[in-house]
């Protein structure tokens, strides 16, 4: 029970974030000798960059037709468009699940399911409002096409926001990957979207919180129509 208390408030830290933390710190005590009362909201801002680097252990369903959510955020579009260029994929539409990841969120990403890596395409791009439409063919982007044992594909797409500056991604085309491990990071509030193959249905709906290697995007066996929700 300790070691669970534990890891709620103060969970794994990406090192990504070290050296962000410590700066954030060394410059908060600086102006608590100097501005007493900037001091304080540097410590809470300190307190802010541990947790948006926080990496928390995740239990990851076992399911090989499993998709998985590659963040934490919310389902903020589900639309029917052609998968990204570069990727080498058909171009016919495919369901896109997009989610925004605010600065609150964790922003450690993670494979949708067990697959290889097929082909990485990146494009340089404007940084607007990752919530807009427009920020998957305007924004700076790393697409990452996922192949699975049964030849289709699955693409995820890196998209940097409005406050984000670095997407960082940690594979190459033919590293093996399990559901729900971790492959890349974008700092600072942005998105991801998630390309399904083609007759694959989204089981999410829009405004839904996704957990990151938990949360259930899609099945891959499944052959039902997208899912619809209430407001209560």
């Amino acid at each position: 029970m300790a070691m669970n208390l534990k890891d709620s408030f103060l969970p794994p830290m990406h090192p990504e974030g070290r050296k962000f933390v410590a700066i954030f710190a060394a410059t908060s005590l600086v102006l608590l000798y100097v501005l007493p009362f900037v001091g304080w909201i540097g410590l809470g801002l300190t307190v802010w960059c541990y947790y948006f680097f926080r990496d928390p252990i995740r239990s990851v369903p076992l399911g090989e037709s499993f998709v998985l959510s590659p963040a934490d955020g919310v389902v903020s579009l589900i639309e029917l468009v052609p998968p990204p260029a570069g990727l080498g994929m058909d171009p016919a539409p495919l369901w896109r699940v997009s989610v925004f990841m605010s600065v609150f969120n964790c922003h450690v990403n993670r494979a949708v399911t067990q697959s290889k890596v097929g082909a990485i395409a990146y494009h340089a791009g404007a940084f607007l409002s990752a919530s807009l439409d427009k920020a998957s063919e305007e924004n700076e982007r790393n697409a990452v096409r996922f192949d699975l044992a049964d030849g289709r594909h699955i693409a995820v797409v890196q998209i940097a926001g409005l406050i984000a500056r670095r997407i960082m991604c940690w594979v190459k085309p033919g590293d093996d990957l399990r559901g729900g491990e971790r492959f890349g990071l974008i700092r600072f509030g942005s998105r991801l979207d998630i390309y399904l193959p083609p007759g694959v249905s989204p089981m999410v709906t829009l405004g839904q919180t996704t957990v990151a290697g938990e949360t259930l995007i899609a099945d891959l066996n499944s052959s039902a129509p997208a899912a619809l929700s209430r407001q209560e």
